[in-house]
């Protein structure tokens, strides 16, 4: 699986979210920026982080008409129980199938200490109004990741320069 670029089409999805209702990146089209991170596991430390600082720039993503959804393996109920325990404010999508994990290319064949495994490796792909990719981004470190997406977003919404 080859990974996604900046600036083509990002795969369309349709993935039901923490209280089991379909989400659609359509939904989105034209009226806001989206936001979709791959994770993981709930309510491990790395995206217990990610999750919390995504919940506390929320406002301010919103304020740049942009969407928060998180996805991982995980299903529904642990999707709610994750964003009861830590109170978040983020969409949390159930891909147990694993297609939208393969559409963007994030599960791949890691090696660590000799062995090899398949797991989520941790990415974030800013989807424009149109529907194309403003950054896609591999391996991405949980640590300041939710502001450096933030400072992304809002250098996108300011005024050109005369």
């Amino acid at each position: 699986m080859s990974q996604l670029q900046k600036n083509q089409e990002a795969p369309f999805f349709r993935s039901a979210n923490q209280d089991n209702k379909l989400i659609y990146l359509s939904d989105y089209q034209e009226d806001k920026n989206v936001v979709l991170y791959f994770y993981p596991k709930d309510d491990t430390p790395g995206c217990t982080i990610e999750a919390n600082d995504f919940t506390a720039l929320a406002g301010e993503f919103d304020a740049q008409d942009t969407v928060i959804i998180g996805v991982s393996k995980d299903d529904c109920q642990s999707h709610r129980d994750f964003i009861a325990k830590y109170g978040l404010n983020v969409q949390l999508l159930a891909d147990t199938s694993g297609d939208l994990c393969e559409a963007y290319g994030v599960w791949q064949e890691v090696e660590k200490d000799g062995v090899k495994k398949w797991k989520i490796v941790r990415s974030t792909f800013i989807i424009g109004k149109d529907g194309k990719l403003i950054e896609a981004m591999y391996g991405v470190n949980h640590e300041g990741h939710a502001q450096a997406v933030l400072d992304i977003i809002k250098g996108l919404n300011a005024p050109a320069e005369a």
